[in-house]
């Protein structure tokens, strides 16, 4: 009898303090105020920002021009490793395209 009374009380006792922690929670550690900044138009990358390998494969000959200047040293950055995986694709589709005759 007095196992099954304490078996009990504890059970009522853990509902009783996981339910205050559910009450407590937003007055122990409230939720952080996010705000969201919306800007309806988009900005237009800018001059310093180097331009992607997609670009550089739509437009091979200025690939081939920013290598050419990367190996002289007239250009410098993140263009140069781009434009050199856009050429290596390139080249390699024109082979590939070459040896399967398609």
């Amino acid at each position: 009898m007095f196992r099954g009374k304490t078996l009990i009380i504890v059970l009522v006792t853990l509902v009783v303090g996981f339910m205050g922690g559910f009450i407590l929670r937003p007055v122990i550690m409230p939720s952080p105020n996010t705000t969201v900044a919306v800007n309806p138009t988009p900005t237009p990358a800018s001059a310093t920002q180097a331009r992607g390998t997609q670009y550089f494969e739509a437009n091979i000959e200025e690939a081939r021009e920013v290598v050419a200047g990367c190996r002289d040293g007239s250009v410098r950055g993140g263009e140069c490793a781009n434009a050199n995986e856009a050429l290596i694709k390139v080249d390699a589709a024109e082979r590939r395209k070459r040896f399967l005759g398609n």
